[in-house]
């Protein structure tokens, strides 16, 4: 019993400062879990609030004055918070405070999902969980629903998919699988935003030597949150592989990846743009890359002259 007892206490992953999970599933967690209220933003004057759409999935909306105000009606934005499948929130004080930002920027109405983390709740759980948030968000398409915020002031002509990192995975996934599906109602996905998407492959690629360990750390993360896929070949996290689903089904006209040059997963994005433009999709690729920065800079400082930039890239996209 007590070599049991010793191995169910071994660390299988670990990143200092963040995370830390044991062989018996149990996990300690040391950022970004700690929820942060919905409000209304004094800098910002966005509204949020949180609406749960079943025992396993909740949604955070943030609402920008223009449409409080009786204005025209805005982008909505569904959005897949970053973490490895693993950390961080739709509710926490990162990611909340990311969004009221964008929203003010892009003037849109923005969809923050929370969905469950892996490895309490492995994979596809986070998708299967998005996929629920999603369908609930487009059944507003028509007018109709329950959340006024939605029927009353969202352009469901402008509806896109964002998230960075493994949301930007999860946004590629639903709008595939909404082109294989179809949404209620008939809605449909205007545009996808992938910043800096965590993809990988059993292929070793330039970027990573960046930053060895970040690099081995995601492959050794993806391992632990997904359990019953196939490793780095399997196509939830390697989108070119061969028998992945045909990216020329990708359901919307257009996509933005943002990558940054100094990102372990730089050239797995750039792989993923090379393989769209070859897959025979019809739509509209448009690409940015913010110099000398790492992975997701943005969510340390959302104030700063490159994330302002990338995320001007983002409004201008959301409002075509």
């Amino acid at each position: 019993m007590a070599a049991s007892g010793a191995s169910d206490d071994e660390v299988v992953f670990e990143v200092a400062h963040r995370i830390r999970i044991f062989r018996s599933g149990r996990v300690e967690r040391y950022c970004g879990s700690d929820p942060f209220p919905a409000s209304t933003d004094a800098s910002t004057s966005i509204a949020s609030k949180d609406h749960a759409i079943s025992p396993d999935v909740a949604v955070r909306l943030y609402l920008p004055p223009a449409a409080r105000d009786g204005g025209s009606r805005l982008p909505v934005l569904v959005y897949f918070h970053g973490g490895g499948f693993c950390l961080l929130s739709a509710f926490n004080a990162i990611i909340h405070g990311y969004l009221n930002s964008l929203a003010a920027r892009a003037r849109a109405v923005v969809v923050s999902v929370e969905y469950r983390l892996a490895p309490e709740h492995p994979l596809p759980a986070a998708y299967e969980d998005s996929w629920r948030a999603l369908g609930w968000v487009a059944s507003h398409g028509s007018g109709a629903g329950e959340e006024a915020w939605l029927a009353d002031h969202a352009d469901f002509s402008r509806l896109s998919l964002a998230g960075e990192s493994a949301g930007a995975n999860i946004a590629h996934h639903m709008a595939m699988r909404a082109g294989a599906e179809g949404l209620p109602g008939g809605t449909r996905i205007s545009g996808v935003v992938l910043v800096h998407p965590y993809f990988l492959s059993d292929a070793k690629v330039p970027s990573e030597k960046s930053n060895p360990a970040m690099a081995d750390n995601l492959v050794r993360m993806w391992r632990v949150v997904s359990p019953g896929t196939s490793g780095l070949d399997d196509p939830w996290i390697n989108p070119l592989v061969g028998g992945a689903p045909a990216l020329g089904a990708l359901a919307c006209g257009r996509v933005l990846v943002c990558l940054a040059e100094e990102d372990v997963l730089r050239d797995r994005g750039s792989a993923y743009c090379e393989g769209l433009r070859a897959s025979g999709w019809a739509g509209e690729l448009e690409v940015v890359e913010a110099a000398g920065q790492g992975h997701c800079f943005h969510l340390s400082d959302f104030t700063s002259g490159d994330a302002v930039r990338q995320d001007e890239a983002i409004a201008m996209f959301l409002n075509l």
